[in-house]
């Protein structure tokens, strides 16, 4: 008798638990176009302080590296120039962007 119980109890919830993972959450509400902008500067702003603040860090890693290489008589070694990539080139068009399946391609 007592695990009929537990099994119901356990199917009631589990029921429950299954209907509100499928209920519907209303849409969200229209974003303020003055909101939105002062969040995008808000946003550009951080960005800005974050690589401010990683360059910083950088900065201070090299110069620690270098001082404990000059405090061992260890030779510092001279940094190496990194040269910025290009972005790749816009594909042609007409061209199909690669990573997606050919639609008129069959399967078997």
């Amino acid at each position: 008798m007592k695990n009929a119980l537990r099994i119901t109890i356990a199917a009631a919830a589990l029921a429950f638990g299954a209907s509100a993972s499928w209920a519907k959450l209303p849409p969200p509400p229209p974003v303020d176009p003055v909101a939105k902008a002062a969040a995008d500067e808000k946003k550009a702003a951080a960005a800005v302080a974050a690589k401010a603040a990683l360059v910083a860090a950088e900065e201070k890693a090299v110069k620690n590296y270098q001082a404990n290489m000059k405090k061992a008589g260890k030779p510092v070694p001279k940094p190496t120039p990194v040269a910025a990539t290009a972005p790749p080139p816009p594909p042609p068009p007409g061209a199909k962007p690669p990573g997606k399946p050919a639609a008129d391609a069959k399967k078997s």
